[in-house]
């Protein structure tokens, strides 16, 4: 067993422990049966501590994305297939769980001037930030979004969901999408392993939660595997992939006075 895959079940076993067996985890990380495993609890408060145990995140690597967005749609284009999302051109009901903006959008408390060119004429990859103190989190008085304290992805349970939108409005990464309509008609490749969604709710990306449980990388990173594009482990385990490509690189995270604690890191 090779290392990567080592370290994937290991993260996978923290689910299992949780009460959730790996055959059934498809089912449970957007439905209800999550929500009632006790995970439902945020990360601590605002300045908090961080958390211990396994803190799922991700480090994007913009040198690799430069001058070759081929790679970064491929990685987008997987995670649409795996997760069923709808293609709707309509950009009010346009749903994003891992989608393309420009430097200026995707870091609006950066500083733009005199920026480099190459910055500035690329796409970012944005997504959810599974953030240590999410504000969504907070907000959402059904519980239907809630922290999954064993590894720190930020979850949706759909069915808890009413579709107040409390926490698109909470959230400053604008990484949540409404359902205004029947998303089910557009989408392109239906895969039967994950469950689809319906009018009236919330989602976004779960960090491949599913996968994980199965001992596979998200989506998104499986897709750029080889390129070193998006590295993707346990930020508390001093001897992971990520950790160390933290201790080697200058990283910036988006929007981080909003106190959220983002787990998404990018080199730019």
């Amino acid at each position: 067993m090779d290392n990567k895959r080592r370290k994937f079940l290991k993260m996978a076993g923290a689910t299992v422990l949780a009460g959730i067996s790996a055959p059934a985890v498809v089912n449970l990380t957007s439905g209800s049966a999550l929500a009632a495993s006790g995970t439902d609890a945020a990360h601590g408060g605002h300045g908090g501590p961080a958390p211990t145990g396994v803190r799922l995140g991700m480090v994007i690597d913009m040198r690799k994305f430069y001058g070759n967005q081929e790679l970064l749609d491929k990685a987008i284009e997987a995670c649409y297939r795996v997760h069923n999302i709808p293609k709707i051109q309509n950009r009010k009901s346009e749903i994003k769980w891992i989608w393309k903006t420009g430097f200026a959008n995707a870091f609006v408390d950066q500083s733009h001037n005199k920026r480099s060119e190459t910055v500035l004429n690329n796409q970012f990859p944005v997504l959810c930030n599974h953030c240590d103190n999410p504000s969504c989190v907070k907000v959402c008085p059904t519980k239907a979004t809630f922290v999954h304290e064993e590894d720190g992805i930020v979850a949706m349970d759909y069915h808890r969901c009413i579709g107040c939108r409390f926490c698109m409005a909470a959230c400053p990464y604008g990484a949540r999408s409404f359902n205004w309509e029947d998303p089910r008609p557009y989408i392109e490749t239906y895969n039967p392993d994950f469950p689809t969604r319906m009018r009236g709710v919330v989602e976004k990306c779960n960090f491949c939660g599913e996968r994980l449980a199965l001992g596979l990388e998200p989506a998104c990173v499986e897709a750029c595997q080889g390129t070193g594009a998006m590295v993707f482990g346990d930020l508390n385990d001093p001897e992971s992939e990520i950790r160390k490509v933290l201790n080697q690189e200058f990283t910036i995270q988006r929007n981080s006075a909003a106190g959220t604690r983002p787990s998404v890191f990018y080199i730019v």
